[in-house]
């Protein structure tokens, strides 16, 4: 049973830093091409950032591009977003998801599997 576990949200002010987590399990991670998401209230999930099997090949959304950064251990099985220069506009629940298999994609509906989020508050 695949299951990925957010850690590391939490409450923020505007120009401070977090670090997420994202543990994999039941699933063979370095096959995955991953990605991170995130759901406002009130309004649709959006991509966040990208990045391959090998973590070779990585790609923002042009709203983070320059303050949050993707990386992967496939050692570890986790994939980490660290993100800096927060905004309240990114005041969001943040979402890990595996592709399932090496295509990676800004959509969601691409992903096979999902983690329950952790919510992410920046407070200006």
């Amino acid at each position: 049973q695949v299951q990925l576990v957010e850690s590391g949200g939490g409450l923020v002010q505007a120009g401070g830093s977090l670090s997420l987590s994202c543990a994999a399990s039941g699933m063979i991670f370095s096959n995955n091409a991953m990605g991170w998401f995130r759901q406002a209230p009130g309004k649709e999930r959006e991509f966040v950032a990208r990045i391959s099997r090998s973590g070779g090949t990585i790609v923002y959304a042009d709203s983070v591009k320059g303050r949050f950064t993707i990386s992967r251990d496939n050692a570890k099985n986790t994939v980490y977003l660290q993100m800096n220069a927060l905004k309240p506009e990114d005041t969001a629940v943040y979402s890990c998801a595996a592709s399932g298999t090496y295509r990676m994609s800004a959509y969601s509906r691409d992903y096979d599997y999902w983690g329950q989020g952790t919510q992410v508050t920046v407070s200006g």
